[in-house]
């Protein structure tokens, strides 16, 4: 065998060697590329889909005892990621405040968690809204519209059907409704301070 003749064997397998690479890499750069591709749009569809997505119902004002004040309940039902109300409006009052209990009493609280894929309650005894310096005392059958706002989702206005000032929904057949020493009542008479809105029950 000459000289020659090696060297172009040599070339050759080189040249093969090289096709062969150029080729694999190739195929490396388009399955990247095709994974990206597929890893973006998971991850647009994920982000959609991990959202809060809430609805506000079982809304009630009770018959307030005061001209000034009044308490509002409903609940807020989530079936995405969590969330947060931070806030609450009334055309009705100059300020709408958000309470929670704390043992037997009534504190003001800046926000509220909304679990995912959860309940957040406002009830008798419990979280409630206050609506404070009324335009006018509602009366039992006028329905009072609230506006609430969350931390990620758009604000929620709800109309609240002013009822008996002893309704409660947790009783059955609203028995509160008629003989109110059954009533389970948080009242809206007591003083607010700076620090704690509500003195206890």
């Amino acid at each position: 065998m000459n000289h020659r003749t090696t060297r172009r064997r040599r070339l050759l397998t080189g040249g093969a060697i090289a096709l062969t690479a150029g080729l694999v890499l190739a195929g490396c750069g388009d399955s990247d590329k095709s994974d990206k591709t597929d890893k973006s749009s998971e991850s647009g569809d994920s982000a959609s889909a991990k959202k809060p997505d809430l609805s506000v119902g079982g809304a009630y004002i009770p018959v307030p005892a005061m001209d000034d004040m009044a308490g509002g309940f409903f609940t807020v039902t989530n079936k995405g990621t969590a969330d947060k109300l931070v806030s609450a409006s009334s055309p009705l009052a100059g300020s709408v405040t958000l309470h929670a209990t704390v043992g037997s009493t009534m504190k003001e609280r800046k926000s509220f968690t909304v679990p995912a894929n959860g309940t957040l309650d406002f009830s008798r005894g419990g979280n409630h809204i206050m609506l404070e310096k009324l335009k006018h005392k509602p009366k039992q059958g006028d329905k009072v519209e609230v506006t609430l706002r969350f931390e990620k989702s758009k604000p929620i206005t709800v109309s609240m059907p002013v009822k008996p000032a002893t309704y409660n929904p947790a009783n059955s057949a609203d028995s509160t409704e008629h003989d109110p020493s059954n009533a389970k009542t948080h009242s809206t008479t007591d003083k607010h301070s700076s620090t704690d809105k509500h003195s206890s029950h």
